[in-house]
């Protein structure tokens, strides 16, 4: 992986977590759910990706906004070479604990995602997991996730999404649909004195999405962006879902109700 020097992060940046939200997400990203959400991401990646005709024994992977590693330790089982990079410093050592305890060489960095220690081209996947909400120059860091990326590589990433009312961000009902001023209201109180409204987060969520929003941003940089109904295998789905998504596919108002009942946006998108 061509790795240039850590660049100095912005003195802005707050590199410690709550302890309550560390305690939180340190037991979270071990469970099961999250464990094989994370194996999902990686196998549907892995699959996109041979589909394409990628080689994809040994991939450069670039797991931004890591947190205590699950996902990282997922790809380096496979034999991968990893960055994990995180804005968190309590994350970070959790996360190369974690590594150690497996003997898995991975390298992972505190530093912010808009602007990644590595060169043009330097990555063959690219993960954003549940990072662009918490960054308020979203458009920078997925410039930078462009960047780094190398020709017929895939990036992926999950966030919010504002058409669906249920959402875990916020500790308030309907939040997705929140006006903006109020949204900047909670934020505030996030960040002051009731940091309990977004679970503790040092940067609570301040940006919403939806996939179309995404796909719009990614295409003029030669991506074909495919959302989650494009990604299920209607092989191992029960059969109301398979007609639902095979009707999705189909026909465009029922994909965009799709979205409204889903509550987060998931776009895996291949470099041409």
């Amino acid at each position: 992986m061509n790795q240039t020097p850590l660049q100095d992060n912005p003195t802005s940046l707050d590199h410690r977590s709550d302890p309550n939200f560390l305690a939180y997400y340190e037991q979270a990203s071990l469970s099961e759910a999250t464990v094989a959400r994370f194996r999902t991401i990686r196998d549907k990646s892995l699959a996109l990706l041979a589909a394409r005709g990628q080689d994809t024994s040994c991939l450069r992977v670039a797991d931004i906004g890591c947190g205590a590693g699950t996902q990282s330790l997922l790809w380096a089982e496979l034999g991968h070479s990893v960055l994990g990079l995180d804005v968190s410093a309590p994350l970070i050592e959790v996360a190369r604990k974690r590594a150690a305890e497996r003997a898995l060489e991975i390298d992972f960095e505190i530093g912010t995602a808009t602007a990644l220690p590595l060169a043009d081209g330097a990555i063959d996947v690219c993960l954003l997991p549940e990072l662009l909400e918490h960054v308020a120059d979203w458009q920078t860091c997925l410039r930078e996730a462009v960047r780094v990326l190398d020709s017929g590589g895939l990036l992926y990433l999950s966030t919010t999404n504002t058409l669906c009312p249920v959402q875990s961000e916020f500790n308030l009902p309907l939040y997705s649909w929140y006006p903006r001023f109020a949204k900047r209201r909670y934020e505030r109180l996030a960040v002051t004195t009731r940091p309990q409204l977004a679970n503790y987060a040092t940067y609570p969520a301040v940006n919403w999405f939806n996939f179309y929003k995404l796909r719009q941003f990614l295409v003029p940089f030669g991506f074909d962006c495919l959302d989650r109904f494009d990604m299920i295998d209607l092989d191992r789905v029960r059969a109301p879902l398979r007609s639902f998504v095979k009707t999705a596919r189909a026909i465009a108002p029922v994909r965009f109700l799709g979205h409204v009942l889903t509550p987060g946006v998931a776009v895996f998108a291949v470099r041409r």
